[in-house]
């Protein structure tokens, strides 16, 4: 029985894993095909599986390797979870460009180029362009939690590198009909430079480089839409980096809802920040935190207390787990976290002095707080500058 059961799982994971794997060397085979005029197999309908099964393997994935959450940076989730990749505030400058590229795939491998109107066929080739642009965007942005020794993950970047194979194929398609198609309407033309760029095209037709030159009207119209919709001239950029966990993320999340810290925690990941001045991101207790002066300046005080008064500190210590975290449970707007903040002003200033009398180094006591760690280790050397920039 437990022989039947391990086979059907795996069984089932054959089924998820391997279809991707044969679309891909059949789009690559058909666009190959296509350049050398071999035989194609069915590309259409290959096409339309890599698209519909890859979308559908893509957001499995995303769910399943990452955990992810659904939450923007500003919302707080569990250690284990990430926040959006998109900004939801400006998912519609994402979004929009991106469903540009895919309609313009499907009019480009679903329609012959007779069937195409001129502006239309502009519009569909620039309209990949477009959306290829924000898919290697989207690539990218998953870096930061990529482990390529995983190989579930590589799974990601086989679908990102199916669309460009479809994309390479339709535009290649697209332009060489049309320009077999001027060829056999013997078409007249009345000006040298349409000449020219015809006999541009034609000799282009297998490498696709002009279809560049269709870009940038597309994406003044979807920009005009976009700023219509009160989506922001730099709605675009603001999808990437208004998040956090990711490659372009420039925002700092709150703490993971597992962590109970004390309400200098608190204080850095919810005080104003010009204020409060975080400074980079720590590691504590398995969870990545916001690590502000005041918070790295009294835990190195109690590393100092608890190496040279070790019975002092489990005094000071039980205190503060008694009256410190039920004080930080009511610390729960940025103007509550910065009057604690405040109030901690003197505190702080007394513990750097106890630091400058006793401790010969004081500032690398102080540089060192919740660097420990494997993950702290790369979180600690982003500065809250280098994030924000």
């Amino acid at each position: 029985m437990t022989e039947l059961m391990e086979l059907k799982g795996d069984l089932i994971w054959a089924l998820i894993l391997i279809p991707p794997w044969v679309l891909t060397a059949l789009n690559f085979w058909n666009l190959f095909a296509e350049c050398s005029g071999k035989r194609k197999l069915a590309p259409r309908s290959f096409a339309g599986l890599s698209l519909g099964i890859g979308a559908v393997e893509y957001f499995l994935l995303l769910c399943a390797e990452f955990d992810y959450s659904g939450k923007d940076y500003d919302q707080a989730v569990y250690t284990v979870q990430v926040h959006n990749l998109i900004d939801s505030a400006h998912a519609l400058s994402f979004w929009l460009p991106f469903l540009a590229g895919i309609s313009g795939l499907v009019l480009l491998l679903w329609c012959r180029p007779e069937q195409l109107s001129p502006l239309v066929s502009a519009g569909a080739v620039a309209g990949v362009l477009l959306g290829n642009v924000m898919q290697i965007l989207l690539a990218v942005q998953l870096t930061e939690q990529i482990d390529f020794h995983n190989f579930l993950d590589w799974y990601f970047y086989l679908y990102h590198g199916n669309l460009l194979l479809l994309s390479a194929m339709g535009i290649r398609r697209h332009i060489a009909g049309q320009t077999k198609l001027l060829q056999e309407r013997q078409t007249v033309f009345r000006r040298r430079w349409l000449l020219r760029l015809y006999q541009f095209l034609e000799k282009t037709s297998h490498f696709r480089l002009a279809a560049f030159l269709l870009v940038l009207p597309l994406a003044a119209v979807l920009e005009v839409i976009l700023i219509l919709c009160g989506q922001g001239v730099d709605g675009t950029v603001q999808a990437f980096t208004q998040t956090a966990d990711w490659t372009f993320s420039q925002q700092l999340p709150p703490p993971p809802l597992e962590y109970k810290g004390h309400y200098l925690c608190t204080v850095a990941a919810g005080g104003h920040r010009k204020l409060v001045r975080p400074l980079r991101l720590g590691y504590r207790c398995g969870a990545v935190i916001v690590v502000n002066r005041q918070l790295a300046v009294a835990n190195a005080f109690e590393e100092l207390i608890q190496e040279q008064l070790p019975r002092l500190h489990q005094q000071v210590r039980c205190f503060y787990d008694t009256h410190g975290y039920p004080l930080s449970q009511k610390i729960t707007t940025p103007f509550r976290a910065d009057l604690v903040y405040l109030l901690m002003k003197p505190l702080e200033w007394l513990f750097v002095i106890i630091l400058y009398l006793f401790d010969p180094a004081p500032e690398c006591r102080i540089a060192r707080q919740y660097t420990a760690g494997k993950s702290a280790k790369n979180w600690s050397e982003k500065t809250y500058a280098d994030i924000r920039n």
